[in-house]
């Protein structure tokens, strides 16, 4: 894919992962739907142009009661037919936030769902927290069956009669997200003791945010809490704090690190 091209597939899901979870329900999603391409939103997005997909989706998580850093403005730079099934799926933890309903406003949605799955905010909870509450093991198994059922209302042209809700205290929230992003930034480091230096972290960082010095990994202030460095670090290496060395890490079972690093992945 160039940048610029145009798009050409049935369907097109955009997509922000940061641990694997979005990317698995997206891809769990594709599958049902075929002839699909996910474009993620990492960076900005290889494939703006979505003029000539029937259907257009948008999966991304709940990040400090909004959208991941960046992900509003590449939402922006896509186009979309005004003949085409837009839909969008935020996954959180808990707590809907603001994400849909920013979405709506940018790319008025015909079907949109909140699903829960793992908490990958090691510094706040503990990745075993989600509502309704369940087991790492169940929550996958609902995220498969929660794919496959909105697929097939995806597929029968569902229209969600609501628009997603706008929650206040959300909205207060994800406008001192970035700041409180940044301050957790600091507090980024390696234990260089049991650090392999593989530079997967580096590659990983959306932003660009891991620089390697003598070795190992040095962490800028400009850091959106995706926290792929820290979950899917091979020997636990990186951490924010005390609480984070005690916790258990997470990042979803399906998902590889190169993956999540791919620009554009095509389903049949």
């Amino acid at each position: 894919y160039m940048k610029g091209m145009i798009f050409m597939s049935t369907n097109i899901i955009y997509c922000f992962s940061g641990t694997g979870n979005c990317l698995d329900f997206a891809k769990n999603l594709a599958k049902a739907l075929g002839d699909t391409d996910i474009v993620m939103m990492r960076s900005q997005p290889v494939v703006t142009d979505a003029t000539q997909a029937k259907r257009v989706g948008f999966v991304f998580p709940c990040h400090g009661g909004g959208l991941p850093g960046g992900v509003e403005e590449f939402m922006k730079s896509v186009k979309v037919s005004p003949d085409a099934y837009v839909f969008g799926i935020s996954q959180s933890a808990s707590y809907l936030g603001t994400g849909l309903y920013k979405l709506n406003k940018i790319h008025s949605l015909s079907y949109w769902k909140g699903v829960t799955h793992q908490c990958t905010c090691i510094w706040l909870f503990p990745h075993t927290l989600m509502l309704p509450p369940t087991t790492p093991k169940l929550a996958q198994k609902r995220s498969e069956k929660l794919a496959a059922k909105i697929a097939k209302e995806i597929l029968a042209g569902k229209v969600t009669e609501k628009e997603p809700p706008c929650n206040p205290f959300n909205s207060v929230e994800s406008k001192a997200w970035p700041k409180l992003a940044g301050k957790k930034a600091k507090k980024l480091a390696v234990n260089k003791e049991t650090c392999v230096s593989c530079g997967q972290c580096a590659k990983l960082c959306p932003k660009g945010n891991i620089k390697f010095v003598d070795g190992h990994p040095t962490f800028g202030n400009d850091c959106i809490q995706c926290l792929g460095c820290l979950q899917y670090c091979p020997t636990e290496s990186i951490y924010m704090g005390k609480k984070t060395q005690k916790r258990e890490h997470y990042h979803n079972p399906n998902i590889t690190p190169e993956e999540l690093m791919q620009t554009v992945i095509h389903i049949d």
